[in-house]
């Protein structure tokens, strides 16, 4: 049916609903519009109005109308417009020109209403000078201020509001307050009149409305104050109202034609239709078969094969609920469906069941009370009774001691252990047998899921002799889960041998990985995301709900996932890919460096770093204009390309370079840095640096969508916020043995006007062979772990004279190391010789507390994990391809009270003794190069220090580029310097 429109407003009408509007919304608000006044009569305060469609006669009828009522100003009831029903008022004018009595009453059929009036005075226009001329006999203002209603207690909307005016005072207290104040008082102007009161009690009202010229005003005579206490109406009544009979008449609405205004469009894209052919389905029988005759019996369940499959429910640890955002709609008009039943349907009826309980009466009552079989009964239990409520009061009767005598970590060792337990190995003996795992990372969400990179034992030179068996032999990640230590679940193909990888942090369906000929791989493994879930072998058949005759011939066979994109070779690293991490989903960073809020909540960056002096950032999204990225499940075979490779990232395969190139230049001639690991502040999930995020430019453009869609294209950053709290220096481990503290962002230089990675704030060669490890603390982000030779060191960050913590030299080279993920004070050191060492620095510093052989072979790395909150592991890979999966023990879990402030207060008082130490140092210094000028000046062969011209200009140089340095820094923290987009400088 079509909807009704509308019609305009005629002008007389229009002027009844503003007046109705400014009279409602004033009436909220406590007060009164002053109304129109015409020769001493009041215009009508309500009206009753209802649109419809009127004549042009009835239009100018109305507009005469209203003009009449303002010029003639008698109050003369409106025709009613058709529908809007007939008013017969029994009520009277009001007997003072200036006011009119206000009644409202709300329509109800057949029924009449009662609605009780008030009288208010009219409220001074703004700026004007409250007339007192209606100040009644017998009341007079007062203005009493803050000290005087703090001492009568009548402070203003506190002891006295709106709703609740009156405050009666005692007599008594208003002569003590003038006796004490005198003149002061506020009662001093009405002072004859209190003592000629009548009563002990006098009314004061708070005029809210300043309506008599003061914010009080009080009643001198015992007829004011009744009048005030008990207000009449205007008939001599109490506050009687008037009625109002209301006679309504139905007129039925009359249908307009439709206008379209373009909503059924968005209607029809939001209806669901059909969009493809529907599934036939043709089921074929024998003719014979029909109208057989047909016999049942009693058949039992063991005499057939699959005669009975029993679907058990069970509680499925590895469930993932993914959300996912979707368009919905709804309508207010519903919609016509056709629906069928078969079932009867009953008038509904009304029915009521009335009961009373049975009681004893009062006489059976006394008689129980009274029996000697009850006084006795409760005699015999008192004891017991009052035992029972001994026995609560002091212990728990329902503590079961047996099932509690063990430990409650029993399951996974006891308290008394202190050392790593073998729990589990993996190893393939085609893939990874007599190869050196490089890499493990365990997988974020599902448990028990472990993921390693394995790599050929070989030199550089011997992969050039052996090329074409290194290219024949494949190149693999292998995905392991404890459910099967024999086969792994998958395995990613690469297209060389993966030295560092790492799952995507917002959908661990992406995994990135570094390869030895510097290209980087990503795989997206969404269509086998349901087989990690999901156990293999034994286990699996006890909980599969299968029919049979249905498995998957392919399930027990492990599948080869091939990647997705792979960066292209000229725009790679010229060096193997040691480390690799993704930026953290909360920010990104443009061109230029400068950290910026990532709307999409999604990681789409990846940091790389390789022997060749760079650290490259990557962005997966889609180079050049809006793109779709969906990093879900992929269903549809548009999803997939011809080899059954998923096409996540098909526009990033054999195109893809990097955004961003940070290359490590020393500060003295003699090559660069050569970076082998690297650890940033910021870590996922930590999004403290949103709220302190400050607007780069516009921000009018919406949202990026979440869940893994991206639709903008990286590099401008016009409408995104700058992060002006992360911080953009970062630790990186060199293969020299070096710990740099570089800054990531580029900076103009002066001579060239190129722009170029700064040189390192300061860097250390204090390792004694290459650097394996960089990483920082998961309790504190100032605090790094290197690894790296023979040594380790704990580095704060902001300190540079050196790091705070620095082992011995080993007898064994070290190989590896990581913090425990649950106390801040303990990491881990993994060997050359296949041991690993525990430290915990609240127990000993100069030596390792736990020292436990693991494998006869090389350990490579190593990598704590937390399954639950009672079970821990430690994944260690060696040098013969073998994955093992350590227990770790209850005293290396869980932490001592107060460790996190034990081992920050250890940290402070290292800061303070490296600070001594360099003060020392420099105090020796001073001290000895005084004891040799002195002593060269007693010899007199003291000569004096002339600097030359080259040597002047070039300090002043240093000194004017140290300042512009500086002056940058700190303009860019204020976010008010603004650098232009410039081409990266070509290596």
């Amino acid at each position: 049916m079509p909807a009704p429109e509308t019609d305009k407003l005629t002008p007389a009408t229009e002027r009844v609903c503003v007046k109705l509007f400014l009279e409602g919304f004033n009436h909220l608000r406590g007060r009164n519009v002053k109304p129109e006044k015409g020769n001493g009569q009041v215009n009508m305060a309500y009206e009753t109005v209802i649109m419809d469609d009127t004549s042009e006669k009835e239009k100018k009828s109305a507009e005469q109308n209203e003009k009449d009522q303002d010029t003639a100003g008698k109050k003369t009831p409106k025709t009613s417009k058709p529908g809007s029903g007939n008013r017969v008022s029994s009520g009277q004018k009001s007997p003072k020109g200036g006011k009119a009595e206000k009644g409202r009453s709300t329509p109800s059929k057949g029924n009449v209403k009662k609605a009780a009036e008030e009288k208010k005075e009219e409220t001074p226009a703004p700026g004007e000078e409250p007339a007192e001329e209606g100040v009644p006999e017998g009341v007079v203002p007062l203005f009493l201020s803050s000290k005087t209603q703090e001492i009568f207690h009548c402070r203003c909307d506190e002891d006295v509001t709106e709703e609740n005016p009156i405050k009666i005072i005692t007599k008594q207290e208003i002569l003590d307050d003038m006796r004490n104040r005198a003149a002061v008082c506020d009662f001093h102007p009405i002072k004859q009149e209190v003592i000629d009161y009548p009563t002990d009690e006098i009314l004061v009202v708070y005029d809210y409305d300043f309506k008599y010229g003061q914010n009080f005003y009080c009643a001198i005579t015992e007829e004011a104050k009744e009048k005030i206490l008990n207000p009449q109406g205007p008939d001599g009544g109490e506050g009687a109202g008037q009625e109002e009979e209301i006679v309504y008449t139905y007129i039925p609405p009359e249908p307009k034609d439709w206008v379209s205004l373009g909503s059924e469009k968005e209607i029809k894209e939001e209806s669901v239709t059909e969009n493809r052919r529907r599934i036939k389905v043709s089921v074929k029988r024998v003719r014979r078969e029909f109208g057989a005759p047909y016999k049942f019996k009693d058949r039992n369940v063991a005499d057939a094969k699959d005669g009975c499959i029993d679907c058990t429910s069970f509680d499925d640890r590895a469930f993932d609920l993914k959300k996912m955002e979707l368009d919905k709609s709804i309508q207010s008009i519903p919609e016509f469906v056709e629906e069928g039943t078969q079932t009867d349907w009953k008038y509904p009826r009304n029915a009521t069941t009335q009961y009373q309980p049975r009681e004893y009466s009062q006489k059976e009552k006394e008689q129980l009370e009274n029996s000697k079989n009850l006084q006795t009964s409760v005699e015999s239990v008192t004891p017991r009774f009052k035992l029972a409520l001994q026995q609560n009061e002091i212990m728990d009767v329902f503590y079961i001691d047996w099932l509690h005598l063990g430990d409650a970590d029993g399951n996974f060792g006891n308290k008394s252990d202190n050392h790593l337990k073998e729990y589990q190995s993996f190893t393939d003996l085609q893939f990874s047998k007599e190869k050196s795992i490089t890499c493990i990372q365990w997988h974020p969400t599902i448990k028990g899921v472990v993921a390693v990179s394995v790599a050929e034992k070989m030199t550089f030179d011997e992969r050039i002799d052996s090329a074409a068996k290194v290219i024949m032999t494949p190149s693999l990640i292998l995905i392991w889960s404890f459910t099967d230590p024999i086969h792994p679940q998958l395995l990613l193909e690469a297209p060389d041998d993966i030295y560092s990888f790492q799952f995507s942090p917002s959908d661990p369906n992406i995994i990135c990985g570094g390869c030895y000929n510097g290209q980087v791989v990503l795989w997206d493994i969404s269509a086998h995301a349901d087989r990690l879930k999901q156990p293999r072998g034994g286990n699996r058949n006890k909980k599969s709900n299968v029919l049979p005759g249905f498995e998957d011939p392919n399930a027990l066979k492990t599948p080869i996932v091939r990647y997705c994109a792979v960066s292209s070779i000229e725009n790679s690293h010229r060096a193997a890919i040691t480390d690799i991490q993704w930026v953290p989903d909360h920010m990104e960073v443009n061109r230029m460096g400068v950290p910026q809020e990532n709307k999409s909540m999604t990681a789409c960056q990846v940091m790389t770093c390789a022997a060749d002096y760079s650290v490259l950032f990557w962005d997966t999204r889609p180079p050049k204009g809006p793109g779709q990225l969906n990093f879900g499940a992929k269903n549809e075979k548009n999803d997939k390309t011809q080899m059954g490779v998923p096409s996540t990232f098909k526009h990033l395969d054999l195109s893809w370079k990097p955004m961003l190139k940070v290359h490590l230049h020393k500060s003295e001639p003699g090559g660069d840095h050569s970076p082998v690991k690297f650890s940033i502040q910021e870590k996922n999930g930590d999004r403290r640096a949103l709220s302190k995020a400050t607007d780069a430019t516009d921000m009018s453009r919406e949202n990026a969508m979440g869940g893994g869609y991206y639709t903008n294209k990286p590099g401008s950053g016009k409408d995104k916020r700058t992060l002006q709290s992360v911080k953009t220096h970062f630790f990186v481990g060199t293969e020299d043995g070096e710990v740099v503290y570089v800054d990531w962002m580029p900076v103009k230089d002066q001579d060239t006007g190129k722009i170029v990675t700064p040189k390192p704030d300061f860097y250390n060669a204090i390792h004694d062979g290459p650097v394996n490890t960089v990483q920082r603390s998961p309790f504190f982000s100032d605090i790094v772990l290197c690894v790296g030779g023979w040594t380790f060191t704990i580095w704060k960050e902001g300190v540079t004279t050196g790091p705070i913590l620095q082992s011995s030299a080993n007898p064994v080279k070290m190989t590896a190391g990581h913090w425990s993920p649950s106390r801040p004070s303990v990491f881990y050191i993994s060997k050359n010789d296949g041991s690993v060492d525990v430290w915990d620095l609240l127990d000993k510093t100069h030596e390792p507390t736990l020292t436990q052989s693991v494998s006869p072979a090389p350990i490579t790395t190593i990598f704590p994990f937390q399954i639950s909150q009672k079970q821990h592991l430690l994944a260690v890979g060696d040098n013969a391809g073998t994955l093992h999966i350590l227990e770790i023990p209850w005293s290396l879990r869980q932490p001592t009270p107060n460790e996190v402030s034990g081992i920050s207060n250890y940290f402070d008082r290292e800061v303070k003794r490296r600070s001594f130490v360099v003060m020392r140092w420099d105090f020796r210094e001073n001290e000895k190069r005084e004891l040799e000028q002195e002593q060269k000046r007693k010899a007199g062969i003291a000569p004096n220090v002339v600097l030359t011209d080259e040597e002047i200009e070039y300090r002043m140089k240093q000194e004017y580029q140290a300042y512009l340095d500086e002056e940058a820094a700190f303009l860019r923290e204020l976010g008010l310097l603004k650098e232009e987009d410039e081409p990266l400088p070509e290596t």
